[in-house]
């Protein structure tokens, strides 16, 4: 090929890009963007929580109520959720978390053959009904460092079924609380 026909072909791949760029140049000069407007529709505000809410959140009856009226077969339906990552049988093997049989009242962060959070190990003291429904609540928010990934059981009811249901994991389970003493406690003085 000459340098003739060289010089054709240039010419020819310069043009067609010019004109690619040239159109480009030309469609913003003839048509303009509008603003897209608001497609869907407008979602409310956060209400700030009124005073008769956090009133009913605060209203919440004492564990020892809860747990007199728990349910075990609520709570082994419920804790279906934990099998992923615990298991329920005596003897049974530690999966991502330690096994659960027997854990009211047992030492917290002491079972063979499992490596806890260092925030566990430092928190120390056993498993009580009282601890338990704390952690389940939120396990991020009451033990600051857990290795659980676990979003916790917002429901008051459904977390003493699971405490009932890991109360029956033990070949003698923990005495319930006394529900007369935890009722007396939480009326105000007169």
């Amino acid at each position: 090929m000459d340098s003739f026909e060289l010089n054709k072909v240039a010419g020819a791949v310069l043009g067609t890009l010019l004109l690619a760029m040239g159109s480009g140049f030309v469609a913003e000069l003839i048509y303009s963007a509008k603003p897209a407007g608001s497609a869907g529709y407008a979602l409310p505000e956060p209400q700030p929580e009124a005073a008769g809410a956090a009133a009913a959140a605060a209203k919440v009856e004492p564990l020892p109520v809860r747990l007199a009226s728990a349910s075990v077969e609520k709570g082994t339906g419920a804790a279906k959720k934990c099998a992923a990552c615990h298991s329920f049988e005596k003897g049974g093997p530690n999966k991502v978390g330690p096994h659960l049989w027997g854990v009211v009242d047992r030492q917290r962060a002491h079972e063979s053959g499992f490596e806890y959070s260092a925030a566990l190990k430092e928190k120390g003291g056993t498993w009580t009904y009282d601890e338990l429904d704390h952690f389940l609540a939120n396990p991020k928010t009451y033990v600051p460092g857990t290795k659980m990934a676990f979003a916790g059981i917002q429901a008051p009811q459904e977390r003493a079924d699971v405490i009932a249901y890991l109360r029956s994991l033990a070949d003698t389970p923990a005495p319930l609380p006394a529900v007369e003493k935890a009722a007396a406690e939480d009326k105000p003085a007169q």
